[in-house]
């Protein structure tokens, strides 16, 4: 059964998901570079509070599917800072603007026996259409990193993100 994102705050969104372990290795994919580019964006991240975050997005990387129409004049790249670092269970850092306001981005890691439970929640969302957006990005992308850790082929990623815009349409209220 999918686990979707809810609406916690007017502005926030947040995404569980369980993974396969061990922690280090979910950490990993988290935070290198070249692990990271295979589910999510690829660049350097210091890993410090005041540390520099670089993400270069490159989705035709991420399955074969073109770039829909409404999402090629989104930035493919931003940088950001990191906020809080706490390897291997706690990242926060600055995601891109919207509306002139930088978001922020938690990763949570906890064990769950042999598996990792994620938690990403995303804050300072401006409006329903970003947080609808945002929700239905990060589930297609931990899809992506989901595949990856299970060592299956990945999901299309504009065909889910799609399908979960749609019902994260549904989901979230005005």
């Amino acid at each position: 059964m999918h686990q979707y994102a809810d609406r916690i705050a007017p502005d926030t969104v947040r995404l569980e998901r369980l993974l396969p372990g061990p922690m280090e290795r979910v950490w990993s994919f988290l935070t290198e570079s070249d692990q990271r580019a295979r589910w999510l964006a690829a660049g350097d991240m210091e890993l410090k509070a005041g540390g520099k975050v670089e993400l270069r997005f490159a989705h035709h990387a991420l399955s074969d599917e073109p770039t829909p129409e409404k999402y090629r004049g989104m930035p493919m790249s931003f940088t950001g800072e990191v906020l809080r670092c706490e390897p291997p269970r706690l990242l926060t850092f600055t995601w891109m603007e919207f509306q002139g306001v930088h978001s922020e981005v938690t990763f949570e890691l906890a064990a769950r026996g042999e598996q990792v439970l994620l938690t990403i929640t995303h804050r300072k969302l401006p409006d329903r259409p970003s947080l609808v957006s945002v929700a239905g990005g990060w589930d297609a992308h931990v899809g992506i990193l989901e595949d990856v850790l299970m060592q299956r082929t990945p999901r299309g990623f504009w065909s889910t993100h799609a399908q979960l815009e749609a019902e994260y349409g549904r989901r979230i209220a005005e």
